[in-house]
């Protein structure tokens, strides 16, 4: 299956590792990258505007009910869950935490999972949380594409830990390697 949709999460250490991924990922990419990074309610606009001048896709900040296109970049609101509602839609939440983190990036991960199905590539990359090991493995189930961040390469090896005690047979990759990855994927999805 060809993908429609990368889905990204990552906690303590996600600046570098969102850094170096995005920047490696061209503007042209033909799927929309959707993440979730832990952050505080303080950091609002600054991480879009840092990650977008470092990197060829456009990134901001998710809003509900918006429109994902293709060469996006779109980045959970802090307090926030950020959803995949229907096919190209992304909505916002503010139900309960879940594993005291809103925005999660297991609801992210099953959202999408839940939407496209075999066409979600899901990513965990650093992070001090078990987020996301349980979405991902969801994705899995669902035919879709797992890709871990290496622990060893990780700032905070916690969070792919965690995802590889889930999703063993998971892509276990350095950052650099997710990048080429994911833009060989993405540029598959062309057409």
């Amino acid at each position: 299956m060809t993908p429609e949709i990368i889905v990204v999460g990552t906690s303590l250490g996600g600046l570098n590792a969102l850094t170096a991924l995005l920047a490696k990922l061209p503007g042209s990419l033909s799927v929309p990258v959707v993440i979730v990074q832990h952050r505080g309610l303080g950091l609002d606009g600054g991480l879009a505007r840092l990650l977008s001048q470092r990197s060829g896709l456009t990134v901001i900040d998710a809003e509900d009910k918006m429109t994902l296109e293709r060469g996006h970049a779109y980045l959970a609101p802090p307090d926030y869950h950020l959803l995949i509602e229907a096919r190209g839609f992304m909505a916002l939440s503010t139900d309960p935490p879940v594993g005291s983190a809103r925005p999660s990036i297991d609801v992210l991960f099953e959202s999408a999972a839940h939407v496209y199905g075999p066409g979600v590539v899901g990513v965990v990359l650093t992070g001090a949380s078990a987020d996301g090991a349980d979405g991902l493995r969801v994705i899995t189930q669902r035919g879709g594409v797992a890709v871990v961040e290496d622990p060893a390469t990780a700032a905070c090896a916690t969070m792919p830990s965690a995802a590889l005690s889930r999703t063993p047979d998971a892509r276990t990759l350095t950052i650099a390697q997710i990048g080429d990855y994911l833009s060989a994927v993405g540029d598959g999805a062309r057409g």
